[in-house]
Formats: structure tokens, C-alpha cells, sequence
């Protein structure tokens, strides 16, 4: 058996998966935000009742919203913050008397759906989570790529290429720069995009409602939203040149990106885009399922 927990700012979820990637049980609890030692408890807790309730022990996966810096050992980068400068990895080990296998929630996403979902069977696959922020993860035959630096593909903070007269510099990052590609690809930033030209304060998803609808402000957006995605993705096209790119998130749900986004993608040279632009299969579960399939 295979566990994976997704440790979230507002859940920490955790699966247990046979040996072909079939759910046997899930189970979830509140993240104990501000607190990491109630964090460790919270995840020894679900692997334990997850073991109890099966009768099965388990490798154990953990997917986090951050990464192990390779200089330190310790968590850097985590938006949940009380895991920074924590070694997380370590001290799970301990709590649960077995080795754990860590990697950033994008990356868990990537692994999952290259291993049985909407990817499976791919040598190359570009995972991209579209939601309150821009993630990306990348997974070679079968195995994550992280890269010396453990950032490799979070491409959501290269600047937006490439950037048009009114869109730059771009809107303020988090990150301390101007026109990151998840300024304008999250849903916060295609909320702040609609409002700046003249629409109501609304989120991403009644945006697309509204365009659906023939809104023609919500509409715009959208063209801007697809013209935008497309030409971050034809970087990546150009640079990892994979055979799929998998959308999740919670954008990842307008069907019209599927058909509109790939024809905008201009790759270098004259061929045609070969690259499947898909949608995820597990949806919000791609996480958690993926920190499980770290064990293989």
C-alpha cells in the first residue's frame, strides 16, 4: 500500500492506494496553522488511522506547498510559512519510524497524472496548476524532475512573455518582481485584469460564467486570459518540448482553454503543435495522489 499525504494551508489529506493506484480509503483533518509540531501529530495521526482502518502498513509520500532547499535540508519556499526552515522530512521520518519521501505539491500533481491519469504513459509531461497561484511541475520517464536549485519548473515566475505595452511592467509579484507569469495566469490575476478594465470585483470562475453567457467585458478577458497562457506555454514548448501539458487548478476547469489555447502555442520552426494540451484527470485529488506514487 501507498500513502500519500498533501499538506495544505486548510487540510492536510491523506490517501492510501493499492498496488495498481486504486483508492481504498481517504481520509482528511484541519491543518493546525501556526503550528508545526501539531502539524507532525496531524500527520502521523492520518497514517496511522489510514493503516488501522486497512490493516495494511505503507510507504509514506508527503506533498507541501514548497521544497527542501539542497544547501540546507530544511523547508524553503512554503506559503504554509511555519514549516520554512523546518526539517519537515526529518521529523516525519522519526514520528513515523520509516523513511519519507518528500516533493513540492506541483510535482506530486505532475507524478500523478504522468503515472495513471490524463498523462499516463508519457516521456515527457508538464504539469501546470492554475488556481491562487501558478505552479508547474515536470516528470522524465517516470520521475520527477526537481533540478540542483529544486525549482525546476516553476515557471510561474519567469515574466510573461512576451510582455505587449500595456502590460508591462506588469503587476507587483510577491516574489519582489514586476509581470510574473502568475501576476496574470492565476485566478487572482485574471480577476485583477477584468477589474482593471472596467468590470466588477468577481472571481475567475463567474468570469468565465459571464463569457459564457456572451458578457462581452467577461469575454475579453478570457481572449486576453488564452492569448496569455499561450505564450507562457510556447516558452515551455520551446524549452522542455514535452509530450503533454496537464492543466489543474481551479482554471483548469474552462473547457474553452482546451480548445482555444493550443493554436495560439507558436513553437519554434514551421511544424505543428504535436504537444497535448489535456486537462487533469484526478482534479483536486492529483496532489494527494501523487505524493503517494513518490514510492514506486
Amino acid at each position: 500500500m501507498r500513502i500519500g499525504i498533501d499538506v495544505g494551508g486548510t487540510k492536510i489529506e491523506g490517501i492510501a492506494l493499492g498496488e495498481k493506484g486504486a483508492e481504498i480509503q481517504r481520509l482528511r483533518v484541519a491543518t493546525p496553522r501556526d503550528d508545526y509540531a501539531k502539524t507532525i501529530e496531524a500527520i502521523a495521526s492520518i497514517v496511522s488511522a489510514l493503516e488501522r482502518d486497512t490493516g495494511i502498513s505503507g510507504t509514506v509520500g508527503l506533498g507541501i506547498p514548497g521544497t527542501i532547499s539542497p544547501a540546507t535540508g530544511l523547508i524553503k519556499n512554503a506559503n504554509s510559512t511555519w514549516l520554512n526552515g523546518r526539517p519537515l522530512q526529518q521529523d516525519v521520518a522519526d514520528a513515523l519510524r520509516r523513511p519519507v519521501r518528500l516533493a513540492n505539491d506541483a510535482n506530486c500533481f505532475a507524478l500523478s497524472e504522468a503515472t495513471d491519469g490524463a498523462a499516463a504513459g508519457a516521456d515527457v509531461v508538464f504539469g501546470v496548476i492554475l488556481g491562487t497561484g501558478c505552479g508547474g511541475g515536470i516528470v522524465v520517464h517516470g520521475s520527477v524532475l526537481v533540478g540542483p536549485n529544486a525549482i525546476a519548473g516553476e515557471w510561474g515566475h519567469n515574466p510573461l512573455p512576451p510582455a505587449l505595452d500595456d502590460e508591462r511592467p506588469g503587476p507587483a509579484c510577491y516574489c519582489g518582481r514586476h509581470g510574473c507569469i502568475e501576476t496574470f495566469l492565476s485566478g487572482p490575476g485574471m480577476a485583477a485584469d477584468f477589474t482593471a478594465r472596467g468590470g466588477s470585483a468577481i472571481d475567475a470562475a463567474e468570469i468565465a460564467r459571464r463569457a459564457d453567457r456572451g458578457d462581452p467585458l467577461a469575454r475579453a478577458a478570457l481572449e486576453r486570459y488564452e492569448d496569455r497562457l499561450a505564450r507562457s506555454l510556447t516558452t515551455i514548448v520551446n524549452v522542455l518540448d514535452p509530450d503533454v501539458i496537464v492543466l489543474g487548478g481551479g482554471l483548469s476547469n474552462i473547457d474553452r482553454l482546451y480548445t482555444n489555447v493550443p493554436p495560439r502555442i507558436r513553437p519554434f520552426g514551421s511544424d505543428p503543435l504535436r504537444t497535448r494540451l489535456v486537462k487533469a484527470q484526478f482534479g483536486d485529488s492529483s496532489g494527494v495522489r501523487g505524493a503517494a506514487w513518490l514510492w514506486q
